[in-house]
């Protein structure tokens, strides 16, 4: 800590009272004691637990008989309020605070093994979700397939939220509702954006002819990345629309394909990290997509989503559209 005009004791102080977790270190010396005979150490640990800190205290060595009295004191204190745990080295310190950590996080909460997108979004309210898009939503899913609520009820946000598995009670709204009808999703979940590039031929190569970033809702993200791919594809695909054998001669692949894939690659990622699309320009006339050279075997491959919640909802739009 740098030199300050502060007292010694208000600093360290003020800092147990600023932090979330208080952990202490104790070896064999119980440090410089004040008027009132108590170090800073033991001053802490006193105002972490008047504070309702939580408290995790790691204890150097094993043997006891080498400790300072008041250090034997001060853990006989300890004893009776909490567990704590010994260790040898530094290695042994990090795996132990390490397990104390993950311990508290998962006792309160904090850590969780719900899907990324059912868990709630950090600092979001139902003033970050836009009433317009979620009415688009049900207007959409409602003339489609009947949906259970429709515009005209006008429901409210919460109800509608709730209704589609993306609130979770009094907690805020989770990461789906956000990605969904998220008035700025990009704001609370950066990841979440989408970067579409384009190379000519199929080597990827600097410079980028063409690079762009997409934000927005998931439907928009799809809607953005569909038109980039279709639009830098330059190649003849024959469809069963011709018959059997896919004999119709098509300007590129079929934008419900393409529609599909794009979001599958965007609904099964955790939003931690930004997707990226590459399309490649091929040679007008190349029919059936890909050389003889490039083909492997087919590997049936079993999808996980990873975001099971807008899964689901950004299907039932892809179905209405």
């Amino acid at each position: 800590m740098p030199a300050s005009g502060r007292r010694p004791d208000e600093t360290y102080l003020a800092e147990v009272d600023r932090c979330g977790i208080y952990l202490c270190l104790l070896g064999n010396e119980y440090g410089r004691a004040d008027t009132d005979g108590r170090s800073p150490t033991e001053r802490e640990f006193d105002r972490a637990t008047a504070g309702g800190k939580e408290r995790l205290v790691f204890v150097k060595g094993n043997d006891d008989s080498v400790r300072d009295p008041k250090v034997l004191a001060l853990l006989r204190n300890i004893d009776g309020q909490l567990i704590r745990r010994r260790f040898g080295s530094v290695p042994e310190l990090t795996a132990e605070v390490y397990a104390s950590l993950v311990e508290h996080l998962d006792r309160t909460g904090t850590l969780r093994t719900r899907p990324f997108d059912a868990s709630a979004c950090v600092d979001a309210t139902l003033d970050d979700i836009s009433q317009e898009k979620v009415g688009e939503f049900l207007s959409r899913a409602q003339q489609s397939r009947g949906y259970a609520l429709s515009p005209p009820d006008t429901p409210p946000v919460r109800k509608a939220l709730a209704h589609l598995n993306l609130l979770d009670g009094s907690l805020p709204p989770n990461n789906a509702a956000v990605l969904l009808f998220g008035k700025q999703p990009q704001r609370f979940l950066a990841g979440s954006e989408v970067k579409c590039l384009h190379f000519h031929g199929i080597e990827v190569s600097k410079p980028i002819p063409s690079y762009q970033i997409y934000k927005g809702t998931v439907f928009e993200l799809v809607d953005q990345s569909l038109d980039f791919v279709l639009s830098k594809i330059a190649c003849s695909i024959g469809t069963r629309a011709g018959g059997a054998n896919g004999t119709g001669d098509v300007r590129g692949p079929p934008p419900e394909a393409v529609g599909e894939a794009i979001i599958n690659a965007i609904a099964h990622r955790t939003m931690l990290r930004t997707p990226r699309f590459r399309s490649c320009s091929l040679p007008t006339g190349w029919r059936c997509g890909i050389p003889v050279s490039c083909r492997r075997p087919f590997r049936p491959r079993h999808s996980v989503s990873r975001t099971p919640l807008s899964r689901a909802t950004l299907s039932s739009q892809s179905r209405s559209s």
